[in-house]
């Protein structure tokens, strides 16, 4: 089971926030879930780090907190973005065990609710998941060019689940596809009658999704999209 599949399965129960794709909430003042340019990248500090700001609920445990901080950990050591206790920040991110495993996509302002469930979320896969979303990544296969890497089964997946597979026009950073990157859904996700419904393509053997962390790939592109350069 991939960190998209645990976010799947948490999010059964997720109390009826507009969530798309799964596990993204969408702000009044965004219609799209798109992220380009600079639209909703966090601010570079001036000595070239990427400063997220977070704050973390008390009614997480010990181990909970260890397994969020992995999560963090997993993307900050390799990348330019570091993740800070809030002091007076005005945008932060606000970690909360809320319904579910979800995330607004990008840097929204204020206090901006990452949702962690504890302890269906609790995976430091699923966190990088969710932070990731939060740095302005949407999943892999919603990707302009995804059509050539994967085949949709269309027929497979759950009639009013379906909009979860549109391709969106997302800044692909002129990376290669990423068959392993955390941000993948699962072979099976919103699967109507326990078929696939994402073939990889030329070999459908390919194994999609993971969920201990950010592949290799997920850090480049954090890289490339934060200009991180040689502070990494």
């Amino acid at each position: 089971m991939n960190a998209m599949d645990r976010i799947l399965r948490a999010n059964q129960l997720s109390r009826g926030f507009p969530l798309r794709e799964g596990d993204i909430l969408s702000p009044g003042s965004r219609s799209a879930i798109t992220c380009l340019g600079d639209s909703c990248r966090w601010p570079k500090a001036v000595d070239g780090f990427v400063y997220v700001p977070y704050i973390m609920s008390t009614l997480y445990d010990d181990m909970d907190r260890i397994t969020i901080e992995t999560g963090m950990l997993d993307i900050s050591s390799s990348t330019c973005v570091k993740f800070v206790p809030r002091t007076h920040q005005a945008n932060f991110l606000n970690i909360q065990p809320r319904y579910g495993c979800w995330s607004y996509l990008g840097m929204t302002g204020g206090s901006q609710t990452v949702s962690l469930q504890s302890p269906g979320c609790m995976w430091s896969g699923v966190a990088s998941h969710e932070l990731m979303h939060a740095l302005g990544f949407v999943h892999e296969q919603s990707r302009s060019d995804r059509d050539r890497y994967v085949s949709i089964l269309w027929e497979n997946i759950i009639e009013n689940q379906r909009h979860n597979f549109r391709k969106y026009e997302t800044n692909n950073l002129n990376t290669a596809y990423d068959y392993s990157s955390v941000m993948h859904y699962g072979r099976y996700a919103f699967s109507e009658d326990g078929g696939p419904t994402i073939i990889p393509k030329p070999d459908p053997y390919i194994p999609i999704g993971q969920r201990d962390g950010p592949s290799i790939l997920d850090i480049h592109k954090i890289n490339i999209l934060y200009n991180c350069g040689g502070l990494v």
